[in-house]
């Protein structure tokens, strides 16, 4: 049994990278499908899924991450019988919620929440060190990569503070170490 990483968008895949890259995970490089995640919505649409989905003669469980995750994902009837399972972790309502969190801005946020959306506070209030968050895969990078000790503490607070999501989505915080 393998696991398919399929991600949202290419910030949901550089976070899931970070983490697999510092051994963060409950899993390894090695339990992924191809060894790899992929920023990918759909199975149809993505060629190296696809290819790999393929090549792997086992079961596969999915997980997907990224924080709406509202479009149902649709298994192609090739696959279906290797499929055992398809989970949602998400990060709602923006991945930038993260962020927030590192930056000890979560009550800056909660005055504004009903204004403005977490991607668009973090524009406004975010730097790392002379560089303003805008919403490109490389401020994740620089953010957390040389530290994953705040990513994975951020993703714990928000999984305390978030409460519940509808009964059929994750944390991602369920997939930490």
């Amino acid at each position: 049994m393998k696991y398919l990483i399929m991600c949202e968008g290419p910030n949901e895949l550089e976070i899931i990278n970070i983490l697999l890259r510092h051994d963060c995970l409950k899993f390894t490089r090695d339990d992924l499908l191809g060894l790899s995640a992929y920023h990918a919505r759909q199975i149809k649409s993505s060629t190296i899924v696809k290819t790999n989905l393929n090549l792997y003669p086992g079961s596969v469980n999915i997980l997907r991450i990224g924080d709406k995750l509202s479009e149902r994902l649709v298994v192609p009837s090739e696959y279906q019988t290797k499929v055992i399972s398809i989970d949602k972790y998400c990060t709602k309502p923006e991945l930038e919620i993260l962020l927030i969190i590192s930056e000890g801005l979560t009550a800056d946020y909660e005055k504004v929440k009903s204004k403005e959306k977490p991607k668009i506070f973090a524009k406004k209030n975010i730097k790392y060190g002379r560089r303003s968050y805008k919403n490109d895969t490389s401020f994740y990078t620089e953010y957390y990569g040389n530290n994953p000790q705040l990513l994975v503490e951020s993703i714990q607070k928000y999984h305390h503070i978030k409460g519940s999501h509808k009964k059929d989505e994750h944390y991602l915080a369920e997939l930490l170490k």
